[in-house]
């Protein structure tokens, strides 16, 4: 026994001599194996402004957080809140489109968990999570629906419950990140209808939340949040990241 206890320190060691550890982010090699991040991108990770409108999400000063901001007096989105963890740029900007090109989501994952403590007092146990749907010719040449992946890990990690069911995608739509603001309006304002029969256990939550994996303009998010609106649910935005305006 004593050897093949041995015999399996040695083979420990030569593993992460012959393969070190690596970071999420970059995959360059970590000094300790204890880490999941470099100190460089550690330090290229940047989470959302706290002082912000907490409708739309835009970042505010702190004496005017939180908001609501002038926009949203005027013209406010569908959904009745905004939350994003990060700023969509450096490091967490890469862990996204790894996560989304090749279906590596090790770095996505760490940000999560991170970020426990905050999701902990966003999400409850009665809390309902609706994926942003994917247009199905996308899901068939990726075979993934990240925002759906999102749903189920976090519905698994803090007890709510999710419906990739109930709203739908509709009609055919250019790729967001290949329009300006104005466009992506116009894109989605069709983007997006309700499959009925899911409709009523709807109402049956404390609080129903729209996933998805960015925000931008919130084009998006006001769209699918405007097809619950017109049925009495309300509904709150919540992303992993938020693209700065800058």
């Amino acid at each position: 026994m004593q050897g093949i206890i041995t015999a399996m320190k040695i083979v420990s060691t030569c593993r992460h001599w012959l393969f070190p550890a690596s970071c999420l982010f970059c995959q360059q090699p970590l000094a300790g194996a204890d880490h999941a991040c470099c100190a460089d991108c550690l330090a290229d990770i940047h989470p959302w402004p706290i002082h912000h409108c907490y409708r739309c999400g835009k970042v505010l000063p702190p004496s005017l957080s939180p908001g609501p901001c002038g926009e949203c007096l005027h013209q406010p989105p569908a959904y009745v809140s905004s939350t994003s963890l990060y700023q969509y740029r450096g490091a967490v900007r890469q862990a996204v489109l790894q996560w989304k090109r090749t279906g590596h989501d090790a770095a996505f994952r760490w940000l999560l968990t991170t970020a426990d403590h905050v999701l902990r007092d966003c999400f409850h146990p009665d809390d309902l999570l609706l994926p942003i749907p994917m247009p199905l010719s996308r899901m068939r040449v990726s075979g993934m629906h990240h925002s759906a992946d999102c749903c189920r890990l976090l519905a698994k990690r803090y007890g709510c419950q999710w419906q990739w069911q109930l709203l739908r995608r509709q009609g055919t739509q250019l790729r967001q990140s290949s329009l300006h603001a104005a466009q992506r309006q116009s894109n989605m304002r069709k983007a997006f209808t309700l499959n009925h029969d899911y409709l009523p256990a709807a109402g049956e939550f404390r609080r129903v939340w729209l996933i998805d994996d960015i925000i931008t303009t919130g084009a998006t998010m006001h769209y699918a949040a405007r097809c619950l609106q017109r049925q009495g649910i309300a509904c709150h935005a919540w992303a992993l990241s938020h693209t700065p305006l800058d």
